[in-house]
């Protein structure tokens, strides 16, 4: 039986979180905005490039560092937990220092306090303090009792699992990459959040079973809350289920745009963000009574603590998001908690940490340099930037007659077409055997060459997208090389300067504007037109050899394109506050769209009746 009351969500300082971002970008993001109360993601993929972290951190604070090499057991478990327990350290330390010398340094706290959303709670209640009087004990107390810390969470891609050997022996499965992650984390001091990416992992998922501070307290409080990246409701309800069904509750969905979001696109079948928004606003219900029960059902089988009311559970969103009209539209209309500002946070210095001439490649990007690839060896269309140092190393190598990377690191070592233990497509040994096998085929000269680029086209990106961490901090990268890959979002097109953090939070709650084009299209129509041009490239490979699954996925697709354009225009039509300005803009795309896809319907029935003709 679920109980009628629920425990209230924590009212949090922002209304917007900083996404994981590659595998160095916000690698330690959290030390840098945690103590203004802002939310952000630290990737676990790489545990070496972390203990080069934590050895440089610990020389700048003079803490004690002993390594942990390779030899030790559990080393990867062992160097994620040592690295967020330094982060968090570090984190209060300077939280608490904040806080502590704001008695004789209150600039730090009007830092904080002016980057907060105008109109919040807080924010009138130091007004008013500040006003009638200023008793410097009272303040002090005040400040002491309200201002909160940013969330140190955690990434974990479910499909980056690779096994592991040990004295050429493979390990037990709790070895495996995402596995030992996940454990690092379960046996760190964080209280904070495990967020898990690239879909359901069952395997996985049963694992965090064994960790007693995934199971929620009688009072509601979880230590550690998982988080699901989902991309639409019904996965969402799904894996919340499966999860409830071991006793373990999902405290946030974190809803992606499948095309306009940075890093790996997770393309849906055409559902767009708003209808998809639409959906979990309508059931959020349904989603929590649903799992809620589940979970009690569990809880009481394994004889653990009931929960006095239902637990919290939030929505939030990302992908694309570039004007504070936006981001108060989406907290507005359906109802989120938060929103993720990802792309355009690679542009400030003071929250992630990119390289000089990376930087300067972000200030410098156009549309058309921002493009959706293959060059990820995970075999999921990966969204980068034209000319990064990481593909110019890449092209070299093909040049030189040697294509593929010497594969340092091995995180996405997944494929056994060849070889009895898994090595990645990306790596040289991988990429000539491919070739090799290629060259045996005695294709024709053009489909040659097409097959000879989708194989060296792959990328060292679990190596790339590290390496600008190590730059900035002048690590060494003998091991690693230079190359950096970068993962922004489209979005990035419209951010063509360096920012401080007071400027981009300025910028996300309307308080300036630093976006100088006056044509940036609205972040659901460039999702419309991504997803557009998404669908031409699956009718171009579907053009040779059209067949009843592809003609139902292409069809699908374009129905559930035609629908979101609907949606919108009732959305927008309904919306007479919002995005007047822009409104007749949209309209227009949103028609011009609607065209796009009548002619890409009619290109598939002809296909589909040419293919007919000739069977």
């Amino acid at each position: 039986m679920v109980p009628l009351i629920s425990f209230e969500i924590m009212t949090q300082a922002h209304s917007f979180h900083i996404p994981v971002m590659g595998i160095g970008f916000t690698v330690d993001t959290p030390l840098k905005v945690a103590q203004y109360g802002i939310d952000s993601v630290i990737s676990l993929v790489d545990d070496i490039l972390l203990e080069k972290l934590r050895k440089m951190y610990c020389e700048l604070y003079e803490l004690p560092y002993k390594e942990i090499t390779d030899k030790i057991e559990d080393f990867r478990a062992k160097r994620i937990t040592s690295y967020l327990n330094m982060i968090n350290s570090l984190t209060e330390s300077k939280f608490e220092e904040l806080k502590n010398t704001a008695l004789n340094k209150s600039l730090e706290v009007k830092e904080y306090l002016n980057m907060l959303p105008d109109g919040t709670s807080i924010k009138r209640e130091f007004k008013n303090l500040t006003d009638k009087y200023f008793n410097i004990n009272e303040a002090g107390d005040w400040i002491k009792d309200n201002l909160s810390l940013g969330s140190i969470d955690v990434n974990i891609m479910t499909k980056v699992d690779k096994v592991n050997y040990s004295k050429g022996e493979k390990l037990p499965t709790a070895y495996n990459d995402a596995h030992a992650a996940l454990r690092g984390f379960a046996e760190s001091d964080l209280q904070s959040s495990i967020i898990l990416s690239a879909g359901m992992s069952p395997r996985l998922y049963g694992y965090i079973e064994q960790f007693e501070d995934f199971y929620p307290e009688e009072n509601g409080d979880i230590n550690k809350k998982i988080v699901l990246k989902v991309s639409d409701f019904r996965s969402a309800f799904i894996q919340g289920k499966f999860l409830a069904k071991k006793g373990l509750w999902v405290s946030e969905y974190r809803i992606e745009s499948g095309l306009n979001c940075g890093g790996h696109a997770f393309a849906t079948d055409g559902f767009l963000l708003g209808p998809v928004l639409e959906e979990f606003k309508e059931k959020r219900n349904e989603l929590i009574e649903s799992t809620y029960g589940v979970l009690v059902q569990s809880l009481e089988s394994k004889k653990r603590h009931i929960p006095k009311a239902v637990l919290p559970l939030k929505i939030t969103a990302q992908g694309g998001v570039g004007t504070a009209e936006e981001h108060q539209f989406l907290i507005d209309n359906f109802e989120l908690d938060s929103v993720g500002w990802g792309t355009p946070f690679l542009l400030v210095p003071e929250a992630t940490t990119v390289d000089n001439p990376t930087l300067e490649k972000l200030i410098g990007a156009k549309e058309e340099d921002l493009y959706l690839s293959n060059i990820s060896p995970l075999g999921v269309p990966f969204n980068t930037l034209r000319g990064n140092t990481k593909d110019v190393e890449k092209e070299a190598l093909i040049n030189k007659g040697r294509p593929g990377s010497s594969c340092p690191r091995k995180f996405v070592s997944l494929n056994n077409e060849f070889t009895e233990k898994d090595i990645c497509v990306a790596s040289r040994q991988y990429q000539h055997l491919k070739l090799k096998q290629l060259d045996g085929q005695g294709l024709p000269e053009k489909e040659h060459q097409k097959q000879f680029k989708k194989i060296v086209d792959k990328s060292c990106i679990c190596v790339g997208l590290g390496t600008s961490a190590l730059l900035v901090h002048n690590i060494d990268t003998k091991v690693e090389g230079t190359g950096v890959s970068v993962c922004p979002g489209p979005n990035m097109a419209y951010f063509s300067k360096l920012m401080s953090l007071n400027e981009i939070t300025d910028h996300i709650y309307g308080r300036a504007n630093v976006i100088s084009r006056d044509n940036r299209p609205n972040m659901f129509v460039k999702e419309l037109t991504i997803y557009i041009d998404y669908l031409k490239n699956k009718i171009e490979e579907a053009k040779d050899s059209i067949n009843k699954k592809q003609e139902n996925y292409l069809t699908t697709f374009v129905k559930n394109l035609n629908e979101g354009i609907a949606y919108y225009e009732s959305l927008f039509s309904a919306s007479t506050e919002t995005f007047k300005e822009t409104k007749s803009m949209i309209f227009g795309d949103l028609n011009s769209s609607r065209k796009k896809l009548q002619l890409l319907h009619a290109e598939i029935g002809e296909l589909v009746a040419k293919y007919k003709m000739n069977n």
